[in-house]
């Protein structure tokens, strides 16, 4: 894991923010702070953490209202949010994961849990990360393949076209020689042509047939995120 992660600690005691600014700096994070929700999300547009800290009891704005703010904005709505509260109620829990935090510590904690889970959520966030960028790769790949598909049907119409002013030139008794060489060639064209049709056809049923079991990426972060849910709360 690249230990030059940048980490957003949003906390209203100084305490807590001072702790967690030494112990994860010392650990090689690049650490910024912020005393309450308002604070934190300014300090978003400049920061860019690839995980956030959050207290849930703070005032001007609650870690559950700055949560809300950040899932329903595109620009930050991926980044992880471990939340704090000393409120240790189940309920309170699932709401916290029903706004999409990706874990949740009741105080007191110990810190080596609080490392363990960070180091956790990032290489969950990572996982997602590379899957929403393999999935995007395999889209455009298709979206190609159905392309050339497309443009594949309007090759062999031209060839119609050129095989039909091949045998008219040769009907004039004219050039009898290159004519019989150009539909050699475009004979061996035709059968390329065919062959790779036949190529993309199988590889886009190949793809049909996998998506019919296909968990997509919202699905499968959706179900992991109630894993983890369930765990936290029993």
């Amino acid at each position: 894991m690249n230990t030059q992660n940048k980490i957003l600690v949003v906390d209203d005691d100084p305490v807590n923010r001072e702790f967690f600014q030494l112990m994860l700096s010392k650990l090689g994070f690049m650490v910024e702070e912020a005393g309450d929700g308002v604070d934190a999300l300014a300090k978003l547009k400049k920061f860019h953490p690839d995980l956030i800290l959050l207290d849930n009891i703070m005032p001007r704005m609650s870690g559950f209202e700055m949560t809300k703010s950040l899932k329903e904005d595109p620009k930050y709505r991926d980044i992880p949010i471990i939340m704090f509260s000393a409120l240790d109620d189940v309920q309170d829990k699932l709401a916290g994961f029903d706004l999409g935090v990706d874990d949740y510590i009741t105080k007191p904690f110990h810190f080596s849990e609080v490392l363990a889970r960070i180091k956790a959520t990032l290489r969950n966030r990572q996982l997602f990360t590379q899957i929403a960028v393999r999935e995007s790769r395999l889209d455009l790949a298709e979206d190609l393949s159905r392309d050339m598909k497309k443009n594949l049907s309007g090759f062999a119409a031209h060839l119609d076209d050129l095989d039909s002013a091949i045998a008219k030139f040769s009907a004039g008794g004219e050039a009898s020689g290159l004519a019989h060489t150009i539909k050699e060639k475009t004979h061996k064209i035709r059968k390329d042509i065919a062959e790779l049709d036949a190529r993309i056809e199988k590889t886009i049923l190949e793809w049909e047939a996998l998506k019919k079991n296909e968990i997509g990426l919202s699905t499968l972060e959706s179900q992991i995120r109630k894993f983890f849910q369930q765990e936290q709360t029993q």
